[in-house]
């Protein structure tokens, strides 16, 4: 997948990371939460993006540590991680939001089984709009979080609160034939 190319290029664009470095550097900057990314596809990209001769590793041993693969971009890595941004900065915006599947079949429920499900669904936007507050709370003062991940963030919690109004709206609508 480009976009997980371009999250690992970008990270070591910056500097050289093991595989477990940049997992926590994708957990901390909360980029789960926005591109679908898992801990396994991260070491399967490194090694998949080395065999390609983007990435190249070598192998260090801190103390008694194990030894651990480190990564660092190449100069061919380099050049696919520019084609990568501009490819993908041209490509025309999807949001996809998985339970937008539940909300095209609603009408294919009882009355009491969509209210339970747009209430689930009210739950957890408002459970991702508290974290994403408290996150952007705790990152605002953060020097070591880039300016470009602050504002993601602000774009997550101007999305979540545009969900929240429109499930709000749409169970309203809903709620009149409840």
């Amino acid at each position: 997948m480009a976009t997980i190319d371009l999250i690992v290029l970008g990270m070591l664009r910056k500097e050289s990371l093991s595989a477990y470095d940049i997992q926590k550097l994708v957990d901390y900057r909360n980029i789960s939460k926005w591109v679908k990314i898992s801990t396994p596809s991260i070491y399967k990209k490194v090694l998949q993006l080395e065999d390609k001769g983007f990435i190249s590793s070598h192998i260090e041993k801190d103390g008694r540590m194990p030894e651990k693969a480190v990564y660092t971009l190449t100069d061919e890595g380099k050049k696919e991680f520019e084609k990568l941004m501009l490819e993908i900065s041209c490509k025309p915006v999807n949001i996809f939001l998985d339970f937008n599947a539940v909300i095209v079949n609603l009408e294919s429920m009882s009355k009491e089984m969509q209210k339970e499900c747009l209430d689930n669904i009210e739950e957890h936007v408002k459970m991702l709009k508290d974290y994403l507050n408290e996150n952007i709370s705790l990152k605002e003062k953060d020097d070591n979080v880039p300016l470009t991940g602050k504002e993601v963030l602000k774009q997550q919690f101007i999305l979540v609160q545009a969900i929240e109004e429109w499930i709000a709206s749409l169970k309203s609508i809903c709620g009149r034939a409840w």
